[in-house]
């Protein structure tokens, strides 16, 4: 292990031990939840570097602070989810495991497009995100996307106007981010990306296709249960009250942050290949 990469793994656990702490108080992670943010912010820091550590930061602080907009007016939308805004040990692997699977992988063999994969890895989650907590609040009732038929909001599988424009500002926001940052770590010396400039369309654009999948999924084999004492599908094994649920439809493996993590997963390899295009590699 080089000193670089010792003292970046130092630096990310001191970062991500701060803010798991921090986003606990605020009630955005639970006890677990630090333990996974530390793992994953820790080795997204140090295999990455600070660029790729501030991107995940960007997505943790933007995603936290949606989970709160409107609390209230969310939470009985959200019954169907199958955990709150309370992110635990497993949201925290699923949102950021692909992306640090492509951390570690670059500080093996650090390749430009190993940073658009993970761009696109973090577009992802975040346009996911922004479409759940912006898109639930939409007048207008979702639609199934792969039948269009009206379902109630929460619903797995359904998609909005309001948040399809959702998921392509939260991709943007994380490739414009991803961006500025890598052109201030140049400025110190770090050799440029070819089409970094492309990189917010690009992350807008994997960010919808992977949140897209994260549709698909939940509306053909993602599990879904039922809640006979509340008369509604939802994605939990069990009710807040612990009353077990009937298993409706779907692969019981495949929960919400397996989908989250596959869906992660297909955003990155969307933003590599669309940036093998750009530079024409």
């Amino acid at each position: 292990m080089t000193s670089k990469l010792l003292s970046q793994l130092i630096i990310g656990l001191l970062f991500s031990t701060a803010i798991g702490i921090a986003a606990y108080r605020r009630k955005s992670l639970s006890k677990s939840g630090i333990v996974g943010a530390i793992l994953t912010g820790t080795t997204i820091f140090g295999c990455g570097g600070w660029v790729w550590g501030m991107v995940l930061i960007t997505f943790f602080v933007l995603s936290s602070l949606l989970s709160h907009y409107k609390e209230r007016t969310k939470a009985s939308l959200a019954e169907k989810f199958a955990k709150g805004s309370q992110r635990d040990i497993w949201q925290a692997f699923a949102n950021a495991g692909a992306g640090s699977l492509i951390a570690v992988t670059y500080a093996i063999s650090p390749h430009p497009v190993l940073f658009f994969a993970f761009a696109g890895a973090m577009a992802t989650v975040n346009a996911d995100t922004w479409a759940t907590e912006l898109g639930i609040l939409s007048k207008r009732p979702p639609r199934l996307i792969t039948t269009g038929k009206q379902v109630e909001p929460g619903t797995s599988g359904g998609v909005s106007l309001l948040g399809t424009l959702a998921t392509l500002a939260g991709g943007f926001a994380i490739g414009l981010v991803a961006t500025t940052l890598w052109g201030i770590n140049a400025l110190f010396g770090s050799p440029p990306i070819a089409g970094m400039f492309a990189l917010p369309f690009v992350a807008a654009l994997s960010g919808l296709a992977g949140s897209l999948c994260d549709s698909f999924l939940g509306a053909t084999v993602q599990a879904i249960y039922y809640s006979d004492r509340r008369e509604k599908e939802t994605e939990r094994v069990i009710d807040p009250d612990g009353t077990p649920n009937r298993h409706l439809r779907g692969w019981r493996w495949l929960n919400n942050d397996w989908v989250n993590f596959l869906s992660s997963a297909v955003g990155a390899m969307i933003c590599a290949l669309l940036w093998r295009v750009i530079v024409g590699g």
